[in-house]
């Protein structure tokens, strides 16, 4: 086990950690390379995990409010589902897991709090949440400070790799390098892409507009809103104007809601313009209206409708909890994998212990909703299956295309020539 420095100064931790992610914040536009597997990557720390007893503490951190709560709730609730699970089951290693549960409040800076909150005063054997890139990148330095574990569960933009995060949801070739594939081969040559700023949007267009110029793919306009901006009718009118083959959204949030009203309104649909978004699950088809959404494209690794008995299960599981209305998605699938793929790895290890987690983990498997997954040991991702869906009528997404089979992660994208430098 690493251990924690007894300095004077170990009372200051906490806000030098949140200092150091509000400068992370700042530059995270730039992915960062830290090999899962680096020597000397994470930072000495002393764990405070209490495993003497019948039970152990894991925390949840997801935002219950602000303008992610639309998305995060959904996350949140799957990932109780998962621990009622386990703990029916017996438990991890025998104990039942006690949950501590923190609002992130949509707002990166109370996520680097609550997540050094949740590790160093809760005590935590590990972390589960965070949405948006800023959030993780927040999170990212309070993690390898304390040498604590953080399962975040959402598709990113990938060009990271952390020894004390596990990232479960798509990095970049397992998402969008698939969805732009899907677009080539529907012939589109041209492309308006629209995002919220921040993260995420930025780092994905960069990558687009990389893989567009080795593909003769033009980009015709490139359009940023703040999260939680709802008045869409000047960006629509240029996505209107521009007149592109396609639209890729990277929008989150509640924005979309307003973005796809408008864009209904403005008399542009699926057929026209279809709009391929990478934020977009079942949840928030239901929040945006279908008819606003019906027939647009959707680019994942799992929907409602996958067909496999572990899904069947999942979504059975999930409605006999929260209600037949409310559909699974993505990011709630992978939220849910993941605490299951904690729980593979500690009882692989058999320690809680962060060291003996992370050595255990590669080549763990988990017969998820989704299909197999496996970890990746060197840089914490899983392979996934790359599916494009269309939105229905009933507000479900189907599969239009898939992969077939897993796709390795790849976040540094090594394996594709034209993009040479963006990392």
């Amino acid at each position: 086990m690493r251990l924690r420095s007894t300095s004077p100064h170990g009372a200051t931790r906490l806000s030098t950690v949140t200092l150091a992610a509000l400068c992370v914040i700042a530059l995270s536009a730039c992915g960062a390379r830290v090999d899962a597997g680096s020597p000397g990557a994470s930072s000495s720390a002393e764990s405070c995990v209490d495993t003497s007893g019948d039970t152990v503490k894991i925390g949840f951190l997801n935002s219950l409010s602000g303008t992610m709560a639309i998305s995060e709730q959904t996350v949140h609730d799957s990932l109780q589902l998962a621990a009622q699970e386990i703990n029916a089951d017996g438990g991890v290693l025998g104990k039942q897991l006690e949950i501590v549960s923190e609002d992130g409040q949509s707002e990166p800076t109370v996520f680097a709090e609550k997540a050094g909150k949740l590790i160093t005063s809760d005590c935590v054997a590990a972390v589960f949440g965070g949405w948006t890139s800023a959030s993780r990148k927040a999170m990212l330095p309070v993690f390898e400070a304390q040498d604590s574990l953080l399962f975040y569960p959402v598709q990113y933009e990938g060009l990271e790799s952390s020894p004390n995060i596990f990232y479960t949801g798509a990095t970049t070739n397992q998402q969008i390098v698939p969805a732009l594939d899907y677009l080539a081969e529907q012939g589109t040559k041209s492309l308006f892409l629209v995002g919220s700023d921040y993260v995420f949007p930025r780092t994905a267009n960069k990558i687009i507009n990389a893989y567009a110029e080795a593909h003769d793919i033009e980009i015709v306009g490139e359009e940023y809103a703040p999260l939680g901006h709802t008045d869409f009718s000047t960006i629509v009118n240029k996505v209107k104007s521009a007149d592109a083959d396609a639209v890729f959204n990277t929008l989150n949030g509640d924005s979309n809601v307003a973005f796809f009203k408008e864009y209904n309104n403005a008399g542009i649909s699926a057929h026209d313009m279809p709009v391929v978004s990478v934020s977009i699950a079942e949840e928030e088809v239901g929040g945006i209206g279908v008819e606003n959404i019906e027939g647009q494209l959707t680019a994942w690794n799992y929907y409602q409708t996958v067909d496999s008995p572990a899904n069947s299960a999942f979504v059975e599981a999930f409605k006999a909890e929260y209600g037949e209305d409310r559909p699974t998605s993505d990011p709630m699938e992978a939220a849910y994998t993941s605490l299951y793929l904690w729980k593979a790895m500690v009882e692989k290890a058999e320690s809680f212990d962060v060291d003996d987690v992370t050595a255990a983990a590669d080549g763990v498997t988990f017969d998820a909703p989704e299909g197999e997954v496996v970890v990746n040991g060197d840089n914490h991702h899983i392979a996934k299956t790359a599916l494009i869906g269309k939105i229905g009528a009933d507000g479900l997404i189907h599969t239009e295309w898939s992969s077939q089979e897993p796709i390795e992660p790849d976040p540094f994208l090594e394996g594709y020539d034209w993009a040479d430098g963006l990392s």
